[in-house]
């Protein structure tokens, strides 16, 4: 039994079009309580025209990638992992939330814990020629506090310090 819809216009013209390439929805370390993450990581990306959203941490004064504890992949099954690439503004600078939108990425800074730094990162947003409208950056910012809300306040950064 074949996994895809059934395309109507492969009968009515005679043969089938090019399939279209189809999406994904990789969850990676949604696990118990972090699931709760998925919607509002979700919304997120959609927000910010994304393909991959990410929560994740850096240790605090050494330099090194963003260590998720969840991400969400809406290009690749399974879920791409590295997050090297993501550009993170230095954390002792910032007071959380602090939302930083460039052309390719979003990245909002969460807070700290006693070791750590914490992010939520958007990326593959194409090459936006504007930045982000200011009601769709206060929306990201109310959902990245209840990311925060999650992460803080249940302990869920507890898990993996």
């Amino acid at each position: 039994m074949a996994d895809r819809i059934i395309d109507i216009r492969a009968y009515l013209d005679g043969e089938e079009d090019d399939p279209a390439p189809e999406g994904a929805f990789a969850l990676w370390g949604a696990e118990g309580e972090r699931s709760r993450f998925a919607l509002p990581l979700w919304r997120i990306i959609y927000l910010a025209g994304g393909n991959r959203g990410a929560i994740g941490r850096v240790a605090q004064g050494l330099p090194g990638p963003l260590r998720p504890l969840v991400v969400l992949d809406l290009e690749s099954d399974p879920a791409r992992l590295d997050l090297s690439a993501i550009e993170l503004p230095q954390a002792g600078a910032l007071a959380a939330p602090a939302l930083h939108d460039r052309a390719d990425e979003v990245v909002v800074y969460l807070g700290t814990n006693r070791e750590s730094a914490w992010y939520l990162v958007v990326d593959g947003c194409g090459s936006r020629e504007e930045p982000l409208a200011a009601r769709v950056r206060e929306d990201i910012l109310f959902l990245a506090g209840e990311c925060a809300g999650l992460l803080f306040l249940r302990e869920l950064d507890e898990e993996i310090s």
